[in-house]
């Protein structure tokens, strides 16, 4: 919670009241202004960061009496992105708020320590920060092509990399030419790393690479996918929405094959 110094320099703010995955937008925007002009409990809210010279507080929204719209984190990706990340811990922090209620060493009953932004046994005094899941995400190359694929889980058709989570006593190279061997059926070569984003689904954090057709021939796991194939520049499908590290390395990639023409 706000300690007395902030309470007195927050005057305006972002507030990010969060449920779940949704957050509350105003006009497809995070909400500025007072405590008082939104009818917040400014008592109740976590500064988690700043945004145009302006705090960003966060709200789990069973602190607050209104009834108010939700938005899924999904529907904010047309958020500038540091202000996408900052909705994105929020809905972390509530998420560890409510899966962490309970001490894993001893069983006693946990509260929000809110200097450590983390969980805190009240018996043994342990304290549980939020858990990250980390995931890879990786887009293949084979000469001007660029391997997509179609997870059953994305019943609007849509096409995308590879992804998975990275197993306990693996390397992020090793997990990513194990989770495409396995999708796939290919070997890949020059795993190379992009970049990274939080990804709060609940709290996966997604860590992208780049790679290339080693050998193989496609053989999809059709349990993960329904299906699979090389996609050129100008024959792509509906790929992931702008605002998803899966874009951005489809994008990276169709790139540098253009750029070798």
């Amino acid at each position: 919670m706000l300690n007395d110094n902030d309470r007195k320099s927050i005057d305006i703010a972002y507030w990010c009241l969060v449920s779940r995955s949704e957050v509350w937008l105003v006009n497809n925007a995070l909400p500025c202004g007072s405590a008082k002009e939104l009818s917040l409990p400014q008592a109740m809210g976590i500064k988690i960061g700043e945004y145009q010279n302006f705090p960003v507080v966060w709200l789990n929204s069973d602190e607050v009496d209104q009834d108010l719209p939700m938005t899924s984190l999904r529907d904010c990706l047309f958020l500038p992105e540091p202000l996408f990340l900052l909705i994105s811990k929020a809905i972390q922090y509530d998420h560890m708020t409510q899966t962490l209620r309970f001490c894993s060493i001893c069983g006693g009953r946990n509260h929000h320590n809110n200097n450590q932004l983390a969980m805190q046994c009240g018996d043994c005094r342990t304290l549980h920060y939020p858990r990250i899941f980390p995931c890879i995400i990786v887009a293949v190359r084979r000469d001007k092509q660029i391997l997509l694929a179609q997870h059953s889980r994305h019943r609007s058709g849509m096409y995308t990399v590879i992804a998975g989570f990275v197993e306990v006593g693996e390397t992020l190279e090793q997990c990513v030419a194990r989770e495409v061997k396995e999708e796939t059926g290919i070997d890949i070569t020059n795993i190379r790393y992009f970049s990274s984003q939080p990804w709060a689904f609940p709290s996966s954090l997604m860590v992208g690479f780049l790679a290339d057709y080693q050998k193989g021939d496609l053989k999809p796991d059709h349990t993960e996918l329904d299906s699979l194939g090389w996609f050129c520049a100008d024959t792509l499908p509906q790929v992931a929405p702008h605002g998803t590290i899966a874009r951005a390395l489809i994008e990276q990639t169709i790139k540098d094959i253009n750029l070798e023409k």
